[in-house]
């Protein structure tokens, strides 16, 4: 809490290496477990001639350890993508 305990922010990083194959299937995922996301962040190369075919997403998870976990489970079903995981003590 702001009131002087302790609270725990947890930070996903996606790097999606194949946007027109996978992303279909990443949001799926993510719209699944829309409860737990605070913030979404996404980051793709984008102009009049390119959509390239990588991206980044960012998520800002609430929901403790247990929708972190949730998430990391149902995450692993898709293909062609890496994860990370930041958490800060705040």
């Amino acid at each position: 809490s702001f009131l002087g305990g302790s609270m725990k922010r947890y930070i996903f990083g996606i790097a999606l290496t194949n946007r027109v194959e996978n992303a279909l299937e990443l949001q799926k995922v993510l719209s699944d477990c829309a409860c737990y996301i605070k913030t979404r962040l996404g980051l793709h190369e984008a102009s009049e001639n390119l959509c390239a075919p990588s991206g980044v997403v960012i998520l800002e998870i609430h929901g403790g350890e247990p929708a972190v976990q949730e998430m990391k489970t149902k995450l692993n079903t898709v293909k062609g993508f890496q994860l990370q995981k930041m958490v800060f003590d705040m």
